[in-house]
This record gives C-alpha cells, structure tokens and sequence, in this order.
C-alpha cells in the first residue's frame, strides 16, 4: 500500500522553505509561515486554504502545483489531508435536503449530472458507506469540490458551504494514485 508523500513550499515555483508530509496536518503555520506551490511525489490529498480542513478545497495528485492562486484558491494552503487508497466497492446516498430528508437516491459509481440523472435539483446531506468521494459544485466535475470520507454528512450548509449547489460526484478511484 503506498503512502503519499507532499512537499509544501513557501514561495511559488517551489521556492523557500519546504515541509514534507505524509500524513493530515490541520494547520501548515506550525511549519511554514505561508505556502504558495506544493509537490505531490505519491498519494492523494486535499490542500484547504483555511486550517482544519475548511475554506475552498482543492484536490491533489502525483505532480507539481507552482501556484495556488492559479488553482482558484483564494489564500495559501493552511492545512491538508491524506487521502488513503480504498479498494472495494463505492457507496453513498445523497439527499435532497438536510438530515437526510426528501429524496434520496444511492450511488456505486461517478454521477456527472445530478439534475439529468436524477432530476434532483439540490443535495443537502449524504452518507458515504463505502470509498472515498469529490462532490462537484457544477456537473462534468468542475468548479469548487468538496472531500468526503466515509460518514454521514447531515448537513453541508453547517461545513460552511452554505449558498453553494453540488451537481456532480465522482469516486476517488485507485487509478489516481
């Protein structure tokens, strides 16, 4: 099973000071004053321009990001997860409204439009059974995303994503590693 491995830097172009990790680290300051490119050698992980894995997330594989703001964060990373490598199957249901409530339907695989595939115009809250996932602002995978580890997520406004629609999901498959 490969561990990832993340190098952060100070400076753009992988420039400065560096931190090396392989494991979550819920605020970057304990080690760099400021992070603006990283390194992915292995692995997968969320980078998230608030500490404790809030603010705008961004999702990272195997290669070299020299910019942030370039990758539509507002700030410097401040905190970042390892994502482990899940084999088996995927599973989760979303829902239309919090707490589980309105329609709910279940997902094993990659869903590029909620509204075409569903006809469920919002998704509120879900429960992930099985694998790890990305839920998508706009379909086809695009615009800001959210992580999400097996759990029950009851209510996304109170993450702080408030105002902010899902449309897409896909699972975070062994092939990105």
């Amino acid at each position: 099973n490969a561990v990832g491995c993340i190098i952060f830097y100070e400076d753009r172009n992988f420039q400065g000071r560096s931190y090396e990790t392989s494991s979550d680290c819920s605020d970057m300051s304990s080690y760099l004053s400021r992070c603006h490119s990283c390194r992915v050698e292995s692995g997968c992980f969320m980078v998230y321009d608030r500490t404790n894995y809030m603010g705008n997330q961004y999702f990272v594989r195997r290669g070299e990001y020299s910019d942030y703001q370039r990758m539509g964060m507002s700030d410097c990373i401040k905190s970042c997860r390892m994502i482990p490598m899940h084999r088996g199957s995927y599973r989760m249901r979303i829902y239309e409204r919090e707490n589980f409530g309105g329609q709910m339907h279940e997902l094993m695989d990659d869903c590029d439009n909620m509204m075409d595939r569903y006809r469920m115009s919002d998704c509120m809250s879900c429960n992930v059974m099985d694998g790890h996932w990305l839920m998508y602002e706009q379909p086809q995978f695009r615009g800001r995303m959210m992580y999400l580890r097996p759990g029950e997520y009851r209510s996304f406004r109170d993450m702080g994503w408030s105002g902010m629609k899902f449309m897409s999901m896909r699972r975070i498959m062994d092939s990105f590693y």
